[in-house]
């Protein structure tokens, strides 16, 4: 019972991170003047809209999975470079949120069960942020360098986006991910204590 309590309970923090994420993205689209996320019924909080069934139980078994891409027209953005990183950084942004919301919840519930899952729903949503800033594509990181290369670049970032998967497996399994995602984790729930201390 204890076994299915922890699949049950890491479920929803995982379910939580990924929808607040997806939801950032979409979310800051939509305020840039792309409705393309929105049209498409992806600026919800509804978690269906967003998970996708084969990387939520890669990333259970394996702690590494995908939710279903946000589609975004960066053409639609008044400034493409601009638009592009604020919208790459809004998914992070949407998981700090998210770690806030959590970290007041478990500060207040007087409800053991309660305060459970949004504490590790809180520890995915920091470590989702995180993860997903690394400079790698197609992660958000990379969604930030790429929105300032040099136009001619472009090309060759496309052609050779799919290297970017086995970079990121590689610094999976050799850990040397930890890194990078270690002080961003450390930064986030700092900001997090600090303003849930305030609350």
């Amino acid at each position: 019972m204890n076994y299915l309590s922890n699949i049950l309970v890491s479920l929803v923090g995982i379910v939580f991170a990924m929808t607040i994420h997806e939801f950032g993205h979409a979310f800051a689209a939509y305020l840039l003047g792309d409705d393309t996320a929105k049209r498409a019924g992806r600026m919800t909080i509804n978690p269906s809209r967003h998970v996708d069934l084969v990387g939520l139980v890669m990333l259970m078994i394996f702690h590494f999975g995908w939710a279903k891409p946000v589609p975004v027209n960066p053409n639609n953005f008044k400034n493409y470079r601009v638009g592009n990183c604020i919208v790459s950084l809004a998914g992070a942004f949407g998981n700090l949120i998210g770690s806030i919301i959590c970290a007041i919840i478990v500060k207040y519930s007087p409800i053991y069960s309660i305060s459970l899952m949004a504490a590790t729903a809180l520890n995915y949503n920091l470590w989702f942020g995180a993860f997903n800033l690394l400079p790698v594509p197609p992660l958000d990181g990379w969604g930030v360098i790429s929105s300032f290369l040099p136009y001619k670049f472009r090309e060759f970032e496309i052609k050779y986006e799919s290297i970017g998967y086995i970079v990121l497996i590689v610094l999976l399994f050799t850990n040397l991910s930890s890194y990078i995602t270690s002080p961003l984790v450390n930064l986030f729930w700092s900001i997090v204590r600090g303003l849930t201390h305030i609350i």
